[in-house]
C-alpha cells in the first residue's frame, strides 16, 4: 500500500525539477547566444556551444533537437527582450533610450538580431518582419511631422536601418558615455529627418 506522505513529496518535488530545467535551458541560451555572436551561425557547432555553457553535447539535445533549433530560440528569445525593453508602437523622446538601454542589456543577443541573422539565408524571415514593423512604425510617426511623398517613404526607410546601426556602431566601440548615448543617436536621427523635410523654395511653391 502506497504511502499518501510519499505521494505529497512527489508532487512537491515536480515544480522544483521545472525550476532547474528552465534555468539549465537558460544557461545554455545565455553559452550559445555568445557562442553565435563570436563566430556566425555557420562557424559555430553544437560542440562549441556545449563548450561555452560546461555543459556535454548530450545535454544539450534534452533541450534542443538541433543547432538550427537552438538558434532559433536565442533569436526569439532577443526579439521578446527586445520587445519587452521597447515596447511602444509611438516613436517618441523613449524611442531611442529603450532600444539603447535593450542594447546594452544583451549586446551579443542585439547583435545577432540585426546583424548576423540578417546574413543567414534561413533566418531572414524572421528579421525581414522586424524590419517591416520597424518601418510601418516610422511611416506613421514620421508622418505628423514630414510631408506625405517620396522623402517621407525615404526617411521611414532609412531611420529604422539608421537607428539600429548607430546603436550596433554604439556597442562595437565599447559603449562609451551611457549616459548621453541616445541623445547622441536622437540628434543624429533629427538630423536625418530634418533632410526630409521640404526646403524653403519648395514650401514657398
Amino acid at each position: 500500500m502506497s504511502n499518501p506522505e510519499e505521494g505529497n513529496q512527489a508532487v512537491a518535488a515536480r515544480p522544483v525539477r521545472r525550476l532547474r530545467r528552465a534555468e539549465r535551458r537558460e544557461q545554455i541560451l545565455d553559452a550559445a547566444t555568445r557562442a553565435f555572436a563570436r563566430a556566425g551561425y555557420v562557424a559555430t557547432g553544437l560542440d562549441d556551444i556545449a563548450a561555452e555553457a560546461a555543459l556535454t553535447r548530450a545535454m544539450l539535445y534534452r533541450h534542443f533537437d538541433s543547432k538550427a533549433d537552438l538558434y532559433r530560440a536565442v533569436l526569439d528569445r532577443a526579439c521578446v527582450r527586445l520587445a519587452e525593453a521597447t515596447g511602444s508602437d509611438d516613436f517618441d523622446e523613449d524611442a531611442i533610450p529603450a532600444l539603447v538601454r535593450a542594447a546594452a542589456a544583451d549586446p551579443d543577443g542585439f547583435r545577432l538580431l540585426f546583424r548576423y541573422a540578417a546574413r543567414e539565408s534561413d533566418f531572414r524571415e524572421l528579421i525581414d518582419s522586424i524590419t517591416a514593423a520597424s518601418r510601418d512604425v516610422a511611416h506613421r510617426n514620421l508622418a505628423r511631422r514630414i510631408p506625405a511623398g517620396p522623402w517621407l517613404e525615404w526617411a521611414a526607410n532609412l531611420i529604422p536601418a539608421f537607428t539600429l546601426e548607430a546603436v550596433i556602431a554604439w556597442l562595437d566601440a565599447g559603449q562609451p558615455d551611457p549616459d548621453q548615448a541616445a541623445d547622441r543617436i536622437a540628434a543624429a536621427v533629427h538630423g536625418v529627418m530634418a533632410a526630409a523635410q521640404p526646403s524653403f523654395t519648395e514650401a514657398a511653391t
